[in-house]
């Protein structure tokens, strides 16, 4: 008879262990789907002249969006898909100045200023 106690206390034991590894499984996979839904897009912001236009456009995809420059001089366009895209500058329908090749990188903004004194410069942008 203690035979069969000890058989019974030693399955007991193995199935708290297997039901607390199953509790602690559980757990790491909800954490794990829980990052794989953060961000996976950025943006491009920077100053520029106000009331102007900025166009983004992805070189790749063809996907475009457009602001307009607020009255202190600061755009943003925000939840974009990550790859390399020219921003070009417009004041009445008219493109002034443009940078080609900006990074959008993952849960990062990437600067680009159209301050230059001749507003017409077409430029790499760097990321800071």
């Amino acid at each position: 008879m203690n035979h069969a106690l000890s058989i019974r206390s030693l399955s007991r034991r193995l199935a708290r262990g297997l039901a607390s590894a199953c509790v602690m499984g559980a757990l790491a996979a909800a954490s794990i789907s829980t990052a794989s839904a953060q961000s996976t897009t950025g943006s491009v912001a920077g100053k520029a002249p106000a009331g102007d236009r900025v166009t983004v456009h992805n070189e790749h995809t063809s996907a475009r969006r457009t602001v307009t420059v607020d009255a202190n001089g600061r755009y943003a366009a925000s939840d974009l898909p990550l790859g390399k895209y020219s921003v070009t500058l417009a004041r009445n329908g008219q493109a002034i100045a443009r940078y080609i090749h900006v990074p959008v990188l993952v849960g990062s903004s990437s600067e680009v200023d159209f301050t230059c004194k001749q507003i017409k410069c077409e430029r790499v942008a760097r990321t800071p």
